[in-house]
């Protein structure tokens, strides 16, 4: 939407948010929408210059948010609000410094999430990106069948295994989801390791909360350190944060101690899970499969990647949130933040600047 020249407030969005979502700005008389058209990340000298004097930005995980970028809008600007949970994008010491709050989009992705992770397991026990390159590739018709070809290790466990241990490297809201998805399936036990400033009253309440739930399928649910969680964990589900303090806690050492037929997912975050020890640890057979939504240095991950390299790495670019619904609840909630943020109002759903 070109100027009018008025004195209204400006709001910068870096990306068109569709049909359902754009009218909750640009109906409005009282802002003024200046709005990056084109379906790509918006170009950097382009939003350097749109984003003089702007109130608000609304951006999405690509757009880097610095000091350049803020000592560009200058010291109109109160809020940034961006269309995702993870906000490694964004320089938060900077915002903090400069009184700028910071809208993100936590909480309305758990489900879609949560589903992305029941099925990465089941593609990477039951071989999948194996098996559909055999299709793919037109070798079906040669291939010979035999009792225990192209066999994996099976998620569920009626009639066929006494127990199955589920464990999490992050036990948030995704996690719960998923373990909620998991039991149907048969899994008897469940280990976490999460963040170690959980106070431990809180956890243990939480915990006898979620066992009571899911009795009496699930037979234990206990928080472990990382040495057992990788030796016990028949499937495990990473479902971490970024930064520095979970960055490559799945290494090479970690990795040798989990089962042969065990089965490791990432849908949280990339840097968690050093993707060179991975691929070692498939090609050596450490472990028997993975499933992956999020890679380190994504989306630089070209066919010479050594994670491609490894037919039982079932790889998916990033779409943990990718369903109709979620990403429709995630722009809304980014624009209500914007609004409520230039308005001084309380935001849906705000992350504490000052207290990271």
């Amino acid at each position: 939407m070109p100027s009018s020249g008025a004195s209204k407030p400006k709001v910068v969005v870096c990306r068109d948010l569709g049909p359902d979502v754009m009218p909750l700005l640009t109906k409005r008389d009282d802002i003024e929408v200046v709005l990056w058209t084109e379906d790509r990340v918006s170009d950097r000298q382009w939003l350097l210059e749109n984003v003089k004097g702007a109130v608000g930005i609304v951006i999405v995980f690509s757009e880097l948010v610095d000091a350049e970028l803020l000592d560009a809008a200058g010291p109109n600007l109160k809020v940034v609000s961006t269309m995702s949970v993870g906000y490694e994008h964004i320089h938060v010491p900077e915002l903090a410094k400069r009184n700028i709050r910071l809208g993100y989009t936590p909480d309305v992705l758990t489900d879609a999430v949560a589903d992305i992770s029941v099925m990465l397991a089941l593609m990477a026990g039951r071989n999948a990106n194996e098996t559909m390159g055999i299709v793919r590739e037109g070798l079906w018709p040669k291939f010979i069948w035999a009792p225990f070809a192209l066999c994996g290790p099976q998620l569920s466990t009626s009639g066929v295994s006494a127990s199955r241990t589920v464990g999490f490297l992050g036990f948030g809201r995704i996690s719960h989801a998923t373990l909620a998805r998991l039991i149907p399936f048969g899994v008897t036990d469940c280990i976490y390791s999460s963040n170690p400033n959980s106070s431990t009253s809180y956890k243990k309440e939480r915990d006898e909360k979620l066992l009571s739930q899911h009795q009496p399928q699930l037979k234990s649910l206990r928080a472990v350190d990382l040495d057992t969680l990788g030796r016990e964990s028949d499937v495990l589900f990473i479902l971490a944060p970024g930064g520095p303090k979970t960055r490559h806690l799945v290494n090479e050492d970690f990795l040798r101690k989990m089962k042969k037929h065990s089965v490791l997912v990432n849908a949280g975050r990339g840097t968690v899970v050093d993707s060179d020890a991975l691929a070692k640890a498939l090609r050596e057979k450490w472990i028997w499969g993975a499933g992956i939504d999020v890679v380190e240095g994504e989306p630089n991950v070209g066919k010479d990647h050594p994670l491609l390299k490894e037919p039982r790495c079932n790889i998916l670019p990033h779409i943990g949130s990718a369903s109709f619904e979620t990403r429709l609840a995630m722009a809304t909630l980014a624009v209500d933040n914007c609004l409520a943020g230039i308005t001084e109002q309380e935001m849906p759903a705000e992350l504490d600047v000052k207290a990271l």
